[in-house]
């Protein structure tokens, strides 16, 4: 395994990656991010350089165990034995701690399969659709109605964040969230009075994730609002628009199809290592998923 901090690799590396998306966008993301100034404090794991097979992007430094906000990863290969090998290989990863690692290729699930079952490891799977807008520059202009108006999020949002978000309500999720809002791109609707109607935020591997318009504020368009200009902001700094919905979420997806985006081929799979102790961060609801 080998740790890249050389800014020329970093700069190879996702040049490299950018000839294998969609496969790679994860980690093509974060290194993005890398590569801007690292707003993420991210770092990039390879198996072998330059000839690498496989790249695993992450936090950098110690996270308490049972953090998997924090300890999440993203995964890319270009040979699955490679793969294997750098999971396995002595400290990549805490395999006592509670992480996920997500990915857009098969093997990321079943090496994570193969793994702890040789470990004794619990693992939670969970399937998303990714979507890919292959030119933004087609997307429609957004119509808001004249009491609508873009706002700015601020830490005191963090507690609503963290309330309405169906992966939140624990310690570690609101200062996810906190990070995520200080770190990265996002965008918010208000009424006139500064009341939040909806938002929208960015992860550390340039997905777009938790959107979200209050109750009482829907069916007035102001989610394909959020979501063209949030892709306008994306590809604005040069950034692939894309993003994971649920298999089960069909109004999504077909706003989404309607906005020109097209889902690829596959599943996403965020595969969750030791989710019992995910479930025991600070402030999390019995039985909830961390």
């Amino acid at each position: 395994m080998r740790i890249l901090t050389c800014p020329a690799h970093l700069q190879h590396l996702e040049d490299a990656l950018r000839s294998s998306l969609p496969d790679a966008l994860p980690v093509y993301g974060a290194v993005l991010n890398i590569n801007r100034g690292n707003p993420g404090d991210f770092e990039v794991a390879v198996d072998a350089w330059p000839n690498f097979g496989a790249v695993l992007a992450r936090r950098r430094g110690e996270a308490p165990l049972n953090d998997s906000y924090r300890n999440l990863c993203s995964a890319f290969y270009r040979d699955v034995g490679a793969y294997r090998a750098l999971l396995e290989s002595p400290g990549c990863l805490r395999w006592d701690s509670a992480f996920h690692i997500l990915g857009l290729q098969d093997g990321v699930l079943t090496v994570s399969q193969d793994i702890a079952l040789a470990k004794g490891v619990e693992l939670e799977v969970t399937e998303y659709y990714t979507y890919l807008h292959p030119d933004p520059s087609t997307l429609p202009e957004p119509q808001l109605d004249p009491d609508v108006q873009l706002g700015t999020l601020s830490p005191a949002h963090v507690e609503l964040l963290n309330s309405t978000w169906p992966y939140g309500g624990n310690v570690w999720s609101r200062r996810y969230l906190g990070e995520l809002l200080r770190r990265f791109p996002h965008l918010c609707l208000q009424d006139p009075a500064g009341n939040l109607l909806g938002w929208m935020l960015t992860n550390g591997f340039a997905a777009g994730t938790h959107g979200y318009i209050v109750p009482t504020q829907r069916r007035r368009g102001l989610m394909r609002a959020l979501t063209i200009m949030a892709a306008r902001q994306a590809h604005g700094r040069g950034f692939p628009v894309y993003g994971h919905t649920a298999t089960d979420n069909r109004a999504m997806q077909r706003l989404l199809e309607e906005l020109g985006h097209r889902r690829l081929p596959g599943l996403c799979y965020f595969v969750l290592y030791n989710p019992a102790l995910a479930r025991a961060a600070p402030g999390a609801p019995p039985g909830s998923n961390a």
